[in-house]
């Protein structure tokens, strides 16, 4: 039986100053909660005042911070709650009481929607065992959850659930959570219920991505976070090492790799099963293309002599023979190596055509997080869109071939077709890249961006279609604005920040950095008082 006390004006001496703050909750005499209130009929006391309140017990009576796993500011109108690590921008209002009906109480009631919706026995127990955790950016922060993520895991795990009983639809669902608002802390804490979760029965968890920097950076996540999961996470290095750890697994394990991984060999016309449990639930992480693809597709294999020209003297592809074979896309691959898994979809950007519906592959959505429910929030910010076009020189009966080509290039290809299409795709790219489209391109950035700092100091990211690209492109910047570059990653107003190894052309090695100090640009690129203020990279997340 746990010991409830929520104590008022709790004396606590420091070593020089006695403070009492307003509340403090004790759960077995561990102070777990403390709360800053000011008084709403004081003008001059809002929120913020209650914020920097605390940050004053933090420095004069540090001692009641040891156990602490949640603050809590409020002004009797607004309210807002954050961890102990947490700056004044991570405070955030918790809006729901039950995880459907918004604001139930009002708008003017947030502290008692926050102290019913958090604070109860059956929530707060909960929350403090499974959403709170930590990461490490050079220095240790910890997190908590806000009220979407707490209630998405929680209606998770009970679809999740049901899915996974013998005969059940092992459609775990969907969490469409809008790009920025906390996926991987949301996943992590998924993953940390479902292998506490005693209706599973000590499960595996098999995390998917698509791409090798995804898996690495949500391997990472998770691996802060080993005492929330009481597993130490695992990656499949190669194709032999992802089956031997899987293959024959009696429980437990929380194993990572890309979906490309799930590729029968060249002497195998299916994927083998690797265990037929069906206390197995696969996390696919942003459920793209890569997630569909269950149809056999008939396939062309040109043997010699095709090409497909992109410039204005367009070629005819010239065939001489040709074999065809049918191929099924890696969703398929993974549901042969596992059979009786259970599937749960956590993205950003659901999409639906044909075979590459969200819904249908994974099941309903769980929980929806939309990009205006987030901006309310202040989870996220607003995006405005303005078109600014730089035109190239097609003919319009190339587009479609175009489209279709790149749309291809984007499914599920084995290595092979893979190769055959990024030809394709580069002889495309020679075309976005050439040289007066990058100089067109380079001046328009640089007068559109020092015009917006005109009105309000911000920093700016390129994204490109390739690293040969992202390279000229910040040559013809920097031969604008010589001052903005320095070969010191310390110093400079813009970076590159790509993939690459030693062996790239010379043309790419100047911007190859090491994990580590890609690390540290991305610090200097989040700090606003940092000169850095623009970067370029060929990689689209999610």
């Amino acid at each position: 039986m746990n010991e409830w006390l929520a104590i008022n004006q709790f004396s606590i001496k420091g070593p020089k100053v006695t403070r009492r703050p307003d509340i403090i909750l004790f759960i077995n005499g561990l102070p777990l909660v403390l709360l800053e209130l000011k008084n709403p009929a004081d003008v001059t006391a809002d929120v913020w005042k209650a914020y920097e309140q605390i940050q004053t017990y933090k420095e004069q009576i540090p001692d009641v911070f040891q156990y602490n796993e949640i603050l809590i500011v409020s002004d009797g109108t607004e309210a807002l709650m954050g961890s102990l690590s947490a700056d004044a921008e991570r405070f955030m209002a918790w809006r729901t009481i039950d995880g459907v009906t918004l604001d139930p109480l009002g708008q003017f009631n947030e502290l008692e929607t926050l102290v019913r919706g958090v604070l109860a026995p059956e929530y707060l127990l909960d929350f403090l065992r499974f959403f709170v955790l930590f990461e490490d950016d050079g220095t240790l922060v910890k997190k908590i959850a806000g009220y979407h993520q707490f209630h998405a895991v929680r209606l998770a795990i009970t679809q999740v659930i049901a899915a996974s009983r013998p005969g059940g639809s092992q459609k775990g669902g969907v969490v469409w959570h809008t790009q920025g608002s906390g996926k991987s802390i949301t996943m992590t804490c998924f993953a940390a219920c479902v292998m506490r979760e005693v209706a599973m029965e000590n499960p595996t968890i098999v995390v998917i991505t698509d791409r090798n920097d995804l898996d690495g950076q949500l391997f990472g996540v998770f691996s802060l976070a080993q005492d929330l999961l009481r597993e130490q996470p695992v990656q499949g290095e190669t194709r032999q090492d992802l089956r031997a750890k899987l293959a024959n697994r009696p429980s437990g394990g929380i194993v990572f790799a890309t979906i490309q991984k799930f590729m029968p060999g060249e002497d195998e016309d299916s994927f083998p099963v690797l265990s037929d449990r069906h206390n197995i639930v696969v996390i696919a992480d942003e459920a793209h293309r890569t997630q569909y693809g269950f149809e056999a597709k008939l396939k062309t294999r040109k043997l010699r002599g095709s090409a497909l020209s992109l410039d204005l003297s367009a070629q005819q592809d010239t065939v001489a023979d040709a074999s065809s074979y049918y191929q099924v896309g890696y969703a398929q691959h993974l549901r042969d190596a596992l059979p009786n898994a259970t599937f749960v979809a956590f993205t950003g950007t659901p999409v639906s055509s044909e075979d590459r519906d969200t819904r249908a592959v994974f099941g309903d959505y769980i929980h929806i997080y939309d990009m205006q429910q987030a901006r309310d929030d202040g989870a996220t910010v607003a995006i405005y869109f303005e078109s600014r076009l730089a035109k190239l020189g097609l003919k319009a009966e190339s587009l479609l071939d175009i489209d279709a080509e790149v749309d291809e290039l984007a499914e599920d290809e084995e290595d092979d077709q893979q190769a055959r299409l990024k030809s394709k795709w580069a002889a495309l790219a020679s075309i976005v890249g050439a040289e007066p489209r990058i100089r067109q391109v380079a001046a328009d950035l640089v007068a559109h961006f020092e015009e917006r700092n005109k009105a309000q100091y911000g920093k700016a990211m390129i994204v490109a279609m390739s690293r040969e690209i992202c390279v000229h492109l910040y040559n013809a910047i920097i031969a604008i604005r010589p001052d903005w570059h320095d070969e010191d990653p310390e110093k400079g107003v813009i970076k590159v920040v790509m993939t690459g190894s030693a062996s790239d052309k010379p043309l790419l090695r100047p911007h190859i950095y090491s994990k580590q100090v890609k690390k540290r640009l991305e610090k200097r690129f989040k700090d606003p008082e940092d000169p850095m203020r623009l970067v370029r990279s060929s990689v689209i997340c999610g």
